[in-house]
């Protein structure tokens, strides 16, 4: 074939600019591994260029198939989350928090603002976020995965404002190929297996190439129960056994004197003690189950024209178990003659709640009164009395709650490519994709029928007539109060169907006419053309889900139903200004522009239009040396969730409320709020009854409400880099590259972090500010948890006022040499990050999360320092490779180093917020530990590969060899989805060492 594809719009290995890991496969055939992963020697222009990454101005990090072989990871999330620069997104370390995908998170501006690509093209997201689900990715056929920084909107269109990660598959493969792979960990827990078959061939003289591969993969659950960090859940401020304020037995709120809780004996009502402990039944792993197929052909039907199709569908299941569910402060009604109210807590009951609203101040009852409201048992009787309390109990008669998503994707590519003259190419493509995710609800009580089942006065029926109904049993002091048959009754079961499609096609002209620089030899060269893509996404929730019933769901989740289009036009231009001159052994200019129109799918709502640009070049003044730029705009418009959802209370992550004055373990940690604080307090809801005993959020949660802006407008960034490329002929076998980033992004799609939402009210309170105003408060309570129905708590909206912004330096070393008795290969990829700041509003502070953890870091930890080394000896028919991994320290956001330990008084002008605990034995440890620091982490990684038969290769895998434990930070130091189990299981490793075997065989 004629045909050339050269432009980054046909050929993405030319996207690509830094340097790939050097994991050479010496125990295998050297020319089928460089074949499929690249050699990572760098060539200036003018010699052979073997590795693409030295061919463009923009850096990237390459990851070979050899360097995946030798990571043994069972999905393409795994094998991401171990790159620096790249900061653990939602993944199979997430639980609570988790959707059932997984998805990459380039730089720390989100997993929003990249772009995932298959072979330089996009594949139908899983979600509306626009997100790619990596679980789909057949990482048999990967050749390699490249990771370009910084904006690439110009040849990808928007949501590129951090980078895009391309999925690169084996071409032309011919053979059949069959891989198991199984994974387990020292404890015996959180076995993987995987199942590869990949069969192609050649066909018509090589006129045609086809290949189909098969994979099958599973992932058993690793219990947070069954590590030592995991066994109780620690209080980041005090170190002390925490958790959940819905606990075992019940607590509940009675007036003037707060939430309290039913004593062990289940007499009366007493401060609260004893938090439910939920870590133990929360896991470290999710358990998962794929089965893909990824199908792809290619035919030259006539000289010079090639048709081409791609075919991938993948079905999986993934499980997120978290503690049981339960009354989570939901607003009851108790009649003072339910049948299983204890003497005790209703004489509380009868002395401390107002009877009679319509005389002032509060009418309780007498004790003749009380008791005779006690055999009361029709609502007709004069005697009838009930009082409305927030209850809060754990249901764990009930087991877990366990959301189990069943996702089912396919992706249809079609193409034809072909040259027009022996220089200008084409290429015309369309593709569908479709994803549909189910999600089973299961082990959740309802709202609706906890309430039922108090509204009671005998064992057998309940007042509200419904014959299902069950009289439930919540003044148990201990578990099992709840029979199997309350159980039954309690529980339901919930569906949510979400469904994605994206629809796209292109067509390009590119290539060169044969004129060049007076002073080069290359031509310049072209590409122009034209894009469509069409994104639809619906969720459909049953009436329990839409309605927030759901006890412990964090809220409802209603229905949404959205699209837009977009319609592009492309260009983009490389000219060689001077080649092959003394100094300037070659310089390069490049530079693209691509115009876009966006409509969007609602009545009213009007479309835009975004024009990005980019222009870089490349200078080698002597062969071995090359500097490299390149400058973006590029764009990320509005996603279908930002413009579609309604507005809707679920939960956000929060450990302090100004207006609080107890925390979960009943401790009174001041008097009540006082002056303009108090003003605010109540003017957000809280009442006089409850003024002075409002609780902390319960296991650092709080409501929040926020929706969807179809005003929204599309945000921009300005990115540059700058950098070098090394490959000094006095050090043989040796390459280098060292660049720097900076990406800024203003109009930033973003809602306020939680504690910028409380700081707006509380930085000027008055019962007349807006920005407190809004928060609404938990009308029994006082507290920013409760009921969705009746507590908005804070209220983050969307906006375009956000600004993001980070830079740093990223750096690769490769080494190769031959040193007598085995081959060596050396290569170091490392990320040193400046800042990654934040601001949701003009007037919100700008925070800097880089090295920092807290709530309102919600993008997990990124290290300011992070690296990866590789050392590899290659023998006669064996390579020995160790891998070691850097995370640098972080620090708690708020912590002040004045301050040694969190548990002192704070001073005068202290952080809003206390330090961390630090101290001796926490509970479940007898060691000293800081809460509010956590020191650089070494990790090492071995792996042994050997040829067991010619065609036969066996590896063996040991990860973190040396067992290194988690950081201990407690359970609320961090946003929910990321701080599990006391630690951060994205970032450091909390399942322990691990043994891997795979073996391969090649025909």
């Amino acid at each position: 074939m004629k045909t050339q594809f050269k432009l980054s719009l046909l050929g993405t290995s030319l996207l690509v600019g830094a340097a790939s890991l050097a994991t050479p496969a010496f125990a295998q055939d050297q020319e089928q591994d460089q074949a499929a992963s690249g050699d990572s020697t760098i060539v200036v222009t003018g010699s052979l260029i073997s590795n693409p990454n030295i061919e463009r101005a923009a850096p990237v990090n390459v990851t070979s198939a050899d360097e995946i072989d030798l990571l043994q990871s069972n999905v393409a999330e795994e094998i991401l989350r171990e790159i620096p620069g790249i900061v653990p997104s939602i993944g199979s370390a997430v639980n609570n928090g988790n959707g059932g995908n997984s998805f990459v998170n380039l730089r720390g501006l989100g997993s929003n603002r990249n772009v995932v690509l298959l072979d330089g093209t996009r594949v139908v997201p899983a979600e509306l976020q626009g997100r790619f689900d990596l679980n789909n990715i057949p990482l048999a056929l990967i050749e390699r995965v490249e990771v370009l920084t910084g904006g690439s909107s110009t040849t990808y269109g928007a949501d590129a404002i951090s980078g895009v990660i391309n999925f690169i598959t084996r071409q032309d493969f011919a053979g059949l190929e069959a891989t198991a792979a199984s994974q387990i960990t020292e404890q015996g827990d959180g076995h993987t297996v995987r199942f590869d078959v990949t069969t192609g061939a050649n066909f018509d003289d090589g006129r045609g190439n086809v290949v189909l591969s098969v994979g099958y993969q599973t992932a058993d659950p690793v219990y947070q129960g069954d590590r030592q960090i995991g066994r109780n859940t620690i209080g980041s401020v005090s170190g002390a056994g925490a958790g959940s304020g819905t606990s075992v037995p019940s607590r509940l709120t009675v007036t003037g004197l707060g939430t309290l809780q039913i004593d062990p004996t289940g007499n009366t009502l007493v401060p609260t003690y004893a938090p439910f402990n939920f870590s133990p039944d929360n896991i470290f792993q999710t358990p998962f189950e794929r089965f893909n197929i990824f199908g792809a052909a290619k035919y030259e039907v006539s000289d010079g024209i090639e048709v081409y199709t791609r075919g991938l569908f993948s079905k999986n299941t993934v499980d997120t178990i978290i503690a049981p569910s339960g009354a989570f402060g939901i607003g009851v009604t108790i009649p003072l003659s339910n049948p299983f109210l204890p003497a005790g807590i209703r004489n509380q009951f009868c002395n401390n709640f107002d009877f009679n609203a319509a005389v002032d101040g509060i009418q309780s009852l007498t004790a003749a009164q009380c008791a005779a409201a006690a055999t009361a048992v029709n609502p007709t009787d004069p005697n009838y009395r009930t009082v409305t309390t927030a209850l809060f109990r754990r249901a764990v008669e009930a087991g877990p709650r366990i959301s189990n998503y069943q996702n089912t994707v396919f992706d249809y590519k079609l193409g034809i490519r072909g040259g027009i003259t022996d220089t200008i190419d084409f290429d015309v493509f369309g593709s569908y994709g479709q994803s549909d995710q189910v999600q089973t609800i299961k082990g959740y009580t309802l709202n609706s029928r906890v309430r039922d089942s108090l509204l009671a006065t005998n064992t057998a029926t309940c007042l509200s007539g419904n014959a299902a109904c069950v009289p439930a049993n919540f003044f148990s002091p201990q578990v099992g109060g709840l029979t199997p048959a309350m159980v039954a009754y309690l529980v339901g079961e919930s569906t949510v169907q979400t469904k994605t499609t994206l629809a796209q096609a292109r067509a390009t002209i590119s290539g060169d006419f044969g004129v060049a620089s007076p002073w080069a030899t290359d031509p310049i060269s072209f590409a122009v053309g034209g894009e469509y893509r069409k994104y639809t996404a619906q969720i459909s929730s049953d009436t329990l889900a839409q309605s927030g019933d759901l006890g412990g769901a964090g809220g409802a989740q209603p229905n949404v139903d959205g699209g837009f289009d977009v319609y592009e036009a492309i260009g983009e231009i490389i000219v060689p200004i001077v080649q092959g001159k003394s100094f300037f052994e070659d310089l390069t200019l490049e530079a693209g522009i691509r115009y876009s129109d966006y409509g969007i799918d609602a009545v009213g709502a009007s479309g835009y239009s975004t024009t990005t640009w980019k222009v870089g070049g490349s200078w080698t003044p002597v062969t071995g040396a090359k500097v490299r730029g390149f400058y973006a705009r590029a764009v990320r418009a509005p996603n279908i969730a930002e413009l579609f959802s309604p507005q809707n209370t679920g939960l956000t992550s929060l450990t302090r409320d100004p207006c609080a004055s107890i925390n979960d373990n009943g401790v009174r940690i001041n008097a009540g709020p006082t002056g303009a604080v108090r003003d605010a307090c109540l003017a957000q809801g809280a009442t006089l009854a409850n003024i002075n005993s409002i609780n902390l959020p319960i296991a650092g949660q709080a409501n929040a409400t926020t929706g969807g802006n179809l005003a929204l407008n599309p945000e921009t960034s300005n990115s540059y880099t700058v950098g070098l490329v090394l490959e000094p002929a006095f050090i043989p076998g040796f390459t280098m590259t060292v660049d720097y980033f900076n990406i800024k992004v203003t109009g930033a799609i973003t809602t306020p972090s939680p504690d910028d939402a409380l700081d707006a009210c509380f930085n000027a309170p008055s019962a007349t500010n807006p920005a407190c105003t809004v928060i609404r408060r938990d009308p029994i309570t006082g507290g920013l948890n409760g009921d969705p129905a009746t507590t908005p708590g804070l209220f983050t909206a969307l906006s375009n006022l956000g600004r993001l912004a980070t830079d740093g330096v990223d750096l690769t070393m490769n080494y190769r040499r031959d040193i007598g008795f085995a081959d060596l290969s050396l290569a170091f990829v490392g990320t040193w990050t400046n800042k990654r700041t934040f601001q949701s509003t003009p007037t919100d502070i700008v925070r800097d999360c880089v090295g920092t953890y807290s709530v309102n870091c919600d993008q997990g930890i990124q290290p300011e320092f992070q690296w990866t080394v590789r050392t590899t000896l290659g023998f006669e028919g064996v390579d020995v490779s160790l891998l070691w991994r850097y995370l640098d320290g972080s620090t708690f956001e708020n912590f002040n180093p004045a301050r040694e330990c969190g548990n002192q008084p704070r001073p005068a002008g202290a952080t809003p917020s206390p330090n961390l605990f630090c101290g001796a034995a926490p509970i479940g440890f007898t060691s000293q530990e800081d809460f509010n620091t956590i020191p650089a982490y070494n990790y090492f990684d071995i792996t042994t590969r050997f040829d067991l038969l010619e065609n036969l290769t066996v590896t063996l895998t040991v990860q973190n060899i040396f067992d290194k434990k988690p950081p201990i930070v407690g359970s609320d130091a961090g946003p929910v989805a990321f701080n599990s189990g006391n630690t951060f299981p994205s970032t450091y490793d909390a399942l322990g060492r691990r043994f891997g075997v795979q073996a391969r065989l090649r025909f």
